[in-house]
């Protein structure tokens, strides 16, 4: 079935790992940022300015085209009180807005639980890599995951139903130590083959869609450009989400090298999104979320840096105000926390701002209270 009416749709990409805030919005301006970095530093002649203090890390090209245009927004020192340096908790966190007892239900679960109460559709939600983040968890809310859209996914390859079983006993496993097996054999018993069974529409995508965009890179190019492939299909699907591959922002070593390739592949990817939907005229109704689960320490460990506090998140979109929010975290030390940047923008205002401005809906029971708007919608 095709969906006529066009609804706001929200993306959202994970960089997995602990995305390093200071090498990516670089205050090329402060001296601290040289006197805490001697060896894993940007130097200030490779820096894509912004204004006199900051500017975007030199990888950053395709995104800082969109900065420009006005299309992308900057959220700085984004994080929440009393920081983890777990990825485990910290990613738990975000996916549930639970900081302060371990969630068994995702903010995006509850989102699409609102957006489709009576589960009509089964490609409300699409997650795009392997497993299914716990953002999208929520009893009885379908979500259709899928591996490579263009050889029909990680499931949905497996054509025989006990098999399919077998391969979401894995989503059982990695989950019940955290929220407890009912609970996770409940919503597998509820939603989990419907989930498959999207999935298994899903596979009609690509043979509807042709683009002159080329993906540069690797990594997250193929699940945007997925992304994109199933929006134009017209499938009514109102949350997608996808992860830069597990970990690779943590850059405890070789991070100069690593942080290059992992943001020039990920800045291209998120350009080339844009830039199909603009050429499909289809990105009015798509914002783009970009976050990660912490920043990293201020000083350098020698070859890179080690798990922090707060970082940057980024909102891409034809209806995005383009710029900065937020304030741009101290580096003076009496203002750091144990030698991590202090946040001073709740992630949860973020989230906030998306619901209620973005899609339309109350976002005090999804983020579990009340958070000022960012003006970036």
């Amino acid at each position: 079935m095709t969906s006529t009416k066009k609804e706001p749709v929200l993306v959202v990409l994970q960089l997995a790992g602990g995305n390093d805030a200071l090498n990516t919005i670089v205050p090329y301006g402060n001296p601290k940022y040289y006197d805490n970095r001697p060896n894993v530093m940007i130097s200030q002649d490779q820096v894509l300015p912004i204004n006199d203090e900051i500017g975007f890390n030199p990888n950053m090209g395709p995104m800082k085209r969109l900065f420009d245009e006005g299309h992308l927004a900057v959220i700085q020192g984004v994080g929440y009180p009393s920081g983890s340096r777990s990825h485990f908790r910290s990613m738990d966190i975000w996916h549930t807005c639970e900081p302060n007892k371990v969630g068994d239900e995702g903010w995006l679960g509850r989102v699409v639980r609102e957006l489709d109460p009576t589960q009509e559709n089964v490609l409300t939600a699409v997650n795009f890599g392997r497993g299914l983040p716990r953002a999208l968890v929520a009893p009885g809310v379908p979500v259709a995951s899928v591996g490579n859209l263009e050889t029909y996914g990680v499931l949905t390859g497996i054509d025989d139903v006990d098999q399919r079983l077998k391969a979401l006993d894995v989503f059982s496993k990695v989950y019940s130590p955290m929220i407890g097996q009912g609970p996770v054999l409940d919503y597998l018993a509820h939603t989990g083959l419907d989930a498959l069974k999207g999935a298994d529409i899903l596979s009609a995508a690509p043979e509807m869609y042709s683009s002159t965009v080329e993906y540069g890179g690797v990594g997250v190019r193929q699940y945007m450009r997925n992304i994109v492939q199933t929006h134009l299909a017209g499938f009514g699907s109102r949350v997608f989400y996808t992860t830069a591959p597990y970990n690779s922002f943590d850059t405890h070593a070789g991070q100069l090298a690593n942080h290059t390739r992992l943001w020039s592949e990920t800045s291209r990817a998120v350009a080339d999104f844009y830039d199909d939907l603009e050429e499909h005229n289809a990105g009015e109704d798509v914002m783009l979320l970009v976050f990660t689960e912490f920043g990293r320490r201020v000083h350098d460990n020698g070859a890179g840096t080690d798990h922090g506090a707060g970082g940057h998140a980024f909102i891409i979109g034809k209806n995005v105000k383009g710029g900065l929010y937020g304030e741009y975290p101290s580096l003076d030390d009496d203002k750091l926390d144990e030698g991590d940047l202090q946040f001073n923008t709740d992630f949860r205002s973020l989230y906030t701002t998306i619901l209620e401005k973005w899609m339309g809906l109350d976002a005090k029971p999804i983020v579990n209270g009340a958070f000022e708007h960012i003006d970036f919608i």
